[in-house]
């Protein structure tokens, strides 16, 4: 088995790292109770609103979510810690990595509106934190992220040689 090449290796690193900072995200928030229970999650939905969030957004948040707080708050807490764990370990990437695109166009949407009379550059500009992550997922699901420093069962050399139709 060839040793993964260098492309391979890098998008690994990155996809370890997001899912570090994902782990770091979610940690917090599956350990502690301020964020899922002592009103954490409806503060930042709350702030949302009050400047930040894409018009078609604003109902939803108000209507759906909030009154699902509590709800929401778990399984956004367990939601960013699985993505983690999902990513460091190298299982199940793809699914993960579609799981992180949605959550940070969520994210996006929900908070980073910069305001009916903006210039086009300034959605972009406002909206950093979360596109970087999305392009990562995005990345990460649509590539081979999992092909290197991952947990999960490697096929014997004499599968793969069979298989690929040399040996027998």
């Amino acid at each position: 088995m060839q040793s993964p090449d260098r492309n391979t290796r890098a998008l690994a690193a990155l996809r370890m790292a997001v899912g570090a900072l994902f782990l770091i995200f979610g940690e917090y928030k599956v350990f502690g109770t301020q964020f899922t229970l002592r009103g954490g999650f409806q503060f930042w939905i709350n702030r949302f609103l009050q400047g930040g969030t894409y018009p078609f957004m604003a109902d939803i948040l108000k209507n759906f979510v909030l009154p699902h707080g509590t709800a929401i708050a778990f399984m956004v807490a367990y939601g960013e810690f699985a993505i983690g764990l999902a990513l460091v370990l190298g299982i199940l990437v793809r699914t993960a990595s579609w799981c992180g695109l949605l959550f940070m166009l969520t994210m996006l949407f929900c908070s980073d509106y910069p305001g009916a009379h903006a210039a086009f550059w300034q959605y972009f500009g406002a909206s950093l934190s979360h596109l970087v992550f999305a392009l990562c997922f995005a990345a990460f699901a649509l590539g081979d992220a999992d092909q290197a420093f991952a947990l999960r069962p490697r096929r014997s050399r004499r599968k793969l040689a069979h298989s690929s139709g040399r040996g027998r």
